[in-house]
Order: C-alpha cells, then structure tokens, then sequence
C-alpha cells in the first residue's frame, strides 16, 4: 500500500511490510504522526519497522553563530534516531590522570567539555567516531589536541581538534532559547565509566537547582563519571546543556550545564584564553580591612542616638 502525500515524500513502513509516503510531521517515543494530504495517521511506534525520511536533511542545515550553531526547525524524533545524527559529535576526552566526554560545536574541530576533565592536564587525546559511507562508525584517535579556553567557575572548557583526514566534524546543534519544563524528555550521550557512547534517557527534574550561585538542569538521566563533559539532548536533536556532576550515593539526580552559559562562554572565550605557561590561572579574593573602631561616627553624637529630640 502506498499513500501519495506531498511532493517530498518521508516513507513510513509498517512491521507488516506496507509503505506509506507522505510528509512526517512529528515524531516521539510512542508515535509517528503522517501528512498524507487528506487526513494525518497516527502511528504507534511499535507497529513502525523504520521510517525513511529526508527529514535529517531538511533540518540539519545550521546556522554559523560565534563557534556555535543552532537548526533550522528541527524535528522531534526518538533518542534512537537522534543517535544516529547527532551521536558522531559526542567524543571522548583522555588525559593521563581520567576520562570524560565532549561534543563538537564547530566542523573545524572545536568542542566543549568540562574544566574538571581537562584541569591541570595538557597531554589529551580524543576519541570520534567517524560516519563511513555504509553507515557504519570508524573509531579513531585524535592526539592532536588543543585548550583554547577554561572557565573554572562554570566548569567549561573549550577544545579543539585536528581531523585526521582534514575533513569537517560531524556537529551537535545547541538550542536556540532555553525553554525546558518540568518533565520534560531528554537525554544523554557519553562514556560513563568508560562505556563508550552510552546513551541513557530521562526526564527533567527541575530547571532551577542552584549550586554555588550557579543554576543547573537536574534531571533524572543517569549520569556517571565519565559522563562529564558530555551533551544532554532534548527531542530534537539540540544540546540543551552540557552534563558535568551527580549526587555521591544519590540515585537519579544528575545535574547539567543549561545551555546559556555554554554560549555565554563561548561568545566570551577570549576571556578565558588558556596559557600552560601563565601559573596564575586561578583568582583570589582579598579579605576587606577588619574594622578597629566599633563606636558610632562623630557625626551621630547629637543625642538623636538615645532617642531623644
């Protein structure tokens, strides 16, 4: 059975084996929702075999801002899909002393993790996956590894790596506007523990936790060491922030970077330009003067101080 619907035709096929055409206009977890032009089928995810779809290309198309970019009106799909299109961006980050994750940014090579993964370190090395003609992944090793820019106090980091092929890197888009909701859909790609590209899945907890004068996402997708650094997905494909800390003996409380502060820092990396050979990378507060006379100021001895007129 085909149904002809627009002039684009996105193809749904049935575990049955019937093909229908039309224009996706949405899918989730549990559902698939199909433009064949007179009416919209609705399909429950577990009768859908696969979808072909020219969907990815329609979105995928970004637009350049700082070091960043952000889609074109992008399209809710399953953490299954999105794994497959935005999955190659998610890297791993070595250093001699641990491991965390990172995502890609920019196609020249640039990608963020966290200051905790990289502090004090200068030897790193990543690991990418790189997307092969018949659909499969290449790992490789990239040695070739720079610190562009570290903020401590947000935990963010700014890399940059040389493609071995001197090709462009597959990206992740970041969102445009932080508009998450209370239990809203995300999800998470990384290496947790050494797992390589491990995807866990969750909800958002809450929007607004603060720690340290900072506001976090809390969400409840498991997040381990290894984790860090990593992106957290929403469900269409966009970094909505970047996961760096749990709860010691906490179960389901994972905590992420919301996303205007990975841009702020981005816009802002000149500010915290990395240098190995500047030893005062940190800040230091100086404590005020301690205060030596506790009497009221000349000024107030005029019997107002009593209460009096």
């Amino acid at each position: 059975m085909s149904v002809v619907g627009s002039a684009i035709a996105d193809v749904v096929v049935l575990r049955s084996g019937r093909r229908l055409e039309g224009d996706v206009l949405k899918r989730s977890d549990t559902r698939v929702w199909l433009d064949v032009g007179p009416d919209v089928l609705v399909f429950e995810i577990g009768d859908v075999a696969d979808v072909e779809s020219d969907s990815a290309e329609r979105t995928s198309a970004k637009v350049e801002e700082s070091l960043f970019s952000v889609a074109r009106n992008p399209m809710t799909l399953t953490p299954r899909e999105h794994a497959k299109l935005v999955g190659p961006a998610v890297v791993k980050v070595s250093t001699p002393k641990g491991l965390g994750s990172g995502v890609i940014i920019h196609r020249d090579g640039y990608a963020i993790t966290n200051a905790h993964v990289v502090q004090g370190e200068t030897n790193l090395r990543t690991t990418v996956w790189l997307p092969q003609p018949d659909g499969t992944l290449r790992r490789i090793e990239i040695e070739d590894v720079e610190i562009v820019a570290v903020n401590n106090h947000l935990d963010l980091a700014l890399i940059k790596m040389k493609h071995p092929e001197g090709a462009a890197f597959d990206i992740a888009p970041v969102v445009v506007e932080d508009k998450l909701e209370i239990g809203q859909p995300v999800f998470a790609i990384g290496n947790p523990l050494g797992l390589e590209r491990s995807l866990t899945q969750g909800v958002v907890s809450t929007t607004q936790r603060n720690f340290d004068g900072l506001t976090y996402v809390q969400t409840d997708t498991p997040i381990n060491p290894g984790n860090s650094g990593g992106p957290l997905f929403n469900t269409k494909g966009e970094v909505v922030g970047i996961t760096n800390m749990g709860i010691l003996g906490g179960e389901a409380l994972g905590f992420a970077i919301p996303a205007r502060y990975v841009k702020d820092f981005i816009r802002n990396r000149e500010a915290f330009g990395f240098d190995k050979n500047n030893p005062n990378s940190g800040h230091h507060y100086h404590l005020p003067p301690p205060r030596t006379n506790f009497e009221p100021p000349p000024q107030l001895h005029d019997g107002t101080a009593s209460g009096g007129s």
